[in-house]
């Protein structure tokens, strides 16, 4: 290995290791290396460890903490196993990159924020679009004014039929949730990343479970609608401390026109926007005006992501920010659920 170079492991073989983190890591393959990947499926391990030639392979992610002598750790295992992964990373003295969403609550997310100050590592979490081209046009455009002040937002999150016929999101005991957890945090992530992260008042939420617990067509594989323990459909509405105010919908199966829908537009007092793809409105000389790119930066966002994780890690950029936003978006997302659970509003 050659000196300098930041040793990588992976808990966790599965699609977003192999698809995602694992190309992302290669690209910038002169400042990184992965040594080893673990997961309890070992035969998972071993294949995806010969695939792309990574030295070591572990069943038990422990144990490669332990002997792998790693510098940072890419978590790619469901929600349920977030947390534990996460903090035993952190406390063998890890910087960490743990998919999303955080956690299964804000009390997992918390003790993995305290982790990470305790350690004095690194804790980011795989929100990918706020590496979007558009999202980070849009913050530019933001920081300097153009938009004012931001006081109200909408997120969309919403597949006419995109029930996955894979993997775990349907099983609430390991995902946590539905369509809100899985997709919407995406949405909802983005949106408070470009209004400032504002803290979180009053969420009013309602689910719905209409669609995913019945034989129907599925665009992304047939999935277990006998075992659907998930909502199919997530409505909600956030007000936060500084006055502003988010709508939020997010499904994995709903009757509408469009396949899928992944959106943000905000409001503010100078202009407004639509991210996704990224168009602004105002008012200039008495004239009412829309701005649309004329170009944006081709990037692949999870390998933006990813490279960013790298590049903080390698100077020693270790901030408290994104795990504090991962306790806080945790903390909304349980307020959502809590209200659709008991029909009220929750106080947060």
């Amino acid at each position: 290995m050659t000196v300098g170079k930041l040793r990588i492991g992976l808990i966790g073989a599965g699609g977003i290791a192999t698809d995602v983190h694992i190309p992302a890591y290669s690209q910038i393959a002169d400042q990184v290396e992965i040594v080893a990947v673990a997961d309890v499926v070992y035969d998972k391990a071993k294949a995806v460890a010969a695939t792309h030639q990574i030295e070591h392979a572990y069943e038990q992610y422990e144990q490669m903490l332990a002997e792998a002598n790693l510098d940072a750790v890419s978590v790619c295992v469901p929600n349920k196993f977030h947390k534990d992964a996460a903090i035993a990373a952190l406390q063998a003295g890890c910087h960490v990159l743990c998919e999303k969403p955080p956690a299964m609550n804000q009390i997992e997310a918390k003790e993995m924020e305290e982790a990470a100050s305790e350690s004095g590592k690194l804790l980011m979490y795989g929100f990918h679009y706020r590496f979007q081209a558009e999202t980070q046009a849009a913050k530019r455009f933001i920081d300097a004014g153009e938009l004012g002040e931001i006081y109200s937002g909408r997120v969309q999150a919403i597949r006419r039929r995109g029930i996955p016929g894979w993997g775990v999101f349907t099983n609430k005991e390991l995902q946590g949730g539905g369509p809100l957890i899985d997709i919407g945090v995406h949405m909802l992530d983005t949106a408070l990343y470009l209004m400032g992260y504002p803290e979180p008042a009053v969420v009013l939420g309602k689910t719905h479970q209409q669609i995913g617990t019945k034989k129907g067509v599925g665009l992304l594989g047939e999935w277990d609608y006998q075992n659907y323990t998930v909502e199919d459909m997530a409505v909600g509405m956030i007000t936060f401390e500084n006055g502003a105010s988010l709508v939020l919908e997010s499904a994995f199966a709903a009757n509408v026109e469009k396949r899928d829908t992944m959106q943000v537009s905000l409001m503010g007092n100078k202009g407004g926007a639509d991210i996704f793809p990224l168009k602004m409105y105002q008012e200039k000389h008495d004239t009412l005006i829309d701005i649309t790119p004329a170009y944006l930066p081709e990037a692949h966002a999870h390998h933006q992501e990813i490279h960013a994780f790298v590049k903080d890690c390698i100077n020693g950029n270790v901030t408290d920010q994104f795990a504090k936003q991962g306790t806080n978006i945790q903390k909304i997302i349980d307020g959502l659920y809590q209200s659709a659970e008991t029909g009220k509003a929750i106080n947060l």
